[in-house]
């Protein structure tokens, strides 16, 4: 069975707007109509659609800048759009591959054509969603084991937020941002697999204890194996607890081996525990903890100029902080 989807739209000229709808409504989808840029970005606000049909030429805001935004917003961006254009001009099509347009149709439409591509990115998705529910699961796993262990509530967002300020301070791209917020998210997913004696101990786990902890990387690659979607998520999750000096786990990797966006959530995670309280003791000071993770970097945890650009980072948040709440 053929795929249906909510579809919008958007065409200023309202016979050629009429014309697609029917044939959408007619092929089973649920169809709504804008006249205005403005007005395709309130509707897709309002519910998000699974296609996008988008004339380029419109007076106010072109097709072109309303593809370029429902891009850039989180809900939409992975929403196919098509840009319709009676325009033959090259330029039009750069401009709207540019802008993330995953596909182009010529007016006048023909009608076998339309209905191919329809279906064709209403297929595609569809398998987007599928993904998107696995990952969703897989998170939900990850706040699980949150969940588990009261003592870290609240500590995979306060990593995300961490990593990403750090990985700004460094120039990073906005794809290494994306994986760094959702490698922190999901850094300690694997320790679903692990047993409450294990992971709630108040005291020094035994060496057969601290061989199962020290599992938890795998099973999270394990787990983020089955989802194509955060493939670039797992080497995060895999090598959060390797040591420049290769005396980390779980596969001892050593300098440059270790990706640098393992490295950064690795230091952020170490911040986070330091600074809350755990079963085996209480939160330090943030000054006490600066200290700690200088000296481990220095004798080969990690680069000494991660940590030194953390903490720069971090006290300016604390700066801000306090000047708002000032």
């Amino acid at each position: 069975m053929e795929p249906t989807g909510k579809v919008l739209v958007v065409d200023d000229y309202v016979p050629n707007a009429c014309a697609m709808g029917d044939l959408l409504v007619a092929a089973g989808h649920t169809v709504r109509i804008a006249h205005s840029g403005h007005e395709a970005l309130r509707l897709a606000a309002d519910d998000v659609p699974d296609l996008v049909l988008l004339d380029v030429v419109m007076p106010e805001m072109t097709g072109v800048e309303v593809c370029r935004e429902l891009k850039t917003r989180n809900a939409t961006r992975l929403t196919p759009v098509v840009l319709v254009t009676g325009s033959q001009e090259r330029n039009h099509r750069l401009e709207g591959l540019e802008a993330g347009a995953d596909d182009f149709l010529r007016k006048p439409i023909e009608v076998t054509e339309f209905q191919t591509r329809v279906r064709s990115l209403l297929r595609m998705k569809s398998l987007i969603d599928e993904l998107e529910s696995t990952e969703a699961i897989v998170r939900m796993l990850g706040q699980i084991v949150e969940a588990r262990d009261p003592y870290t509530e609240g500590h995979c967002q306060r990593l995300a937020d961490y990593a990403t300020s750090l990985g700004e301070a460094l120039g990073l791209t906005r794809v290494d941002l994306d994986t760094l917020n959702r490698g922190a998210v999901l850094h300690d997913v694997g320790k679903i697999g692990l047993p409450d004696t294990v992971l709630l101990k108040a005291g020094r786990l035994n060496p057969r204890e601290l061989a199962l902890m020290r599992q938890h990387p795998i099973i999270g690659d394990s787990l983020c194996r089955t989802v194509k979607s955060l493939e670039r998520v797992r080497p995060i999750v895999r090598s959060h607890h390797e040591r420049i000096d290769g005396r980390g786990y779980p596969d001892g990797l050593s300098g440059e081996d270790i990706p640098l966006l393992a490295q950064i959530v690795g230091v952020v995670d170490v911040f986070d525990a330091l600074t809350t309280n755990r079963p085996y003791r209480k939160a330090m000071t943030i000054e006490a903890a600066y200290k700690i993770m200088l000296s481990e970097a220095a004798s080969g945890w990690c680069p000494v100029q991660l940590v030194t650009t953390f903490i720069e980072v971090h006290q300016n948040r604390r700066y801000i902080n306090v000047m708002i709440s000032a």
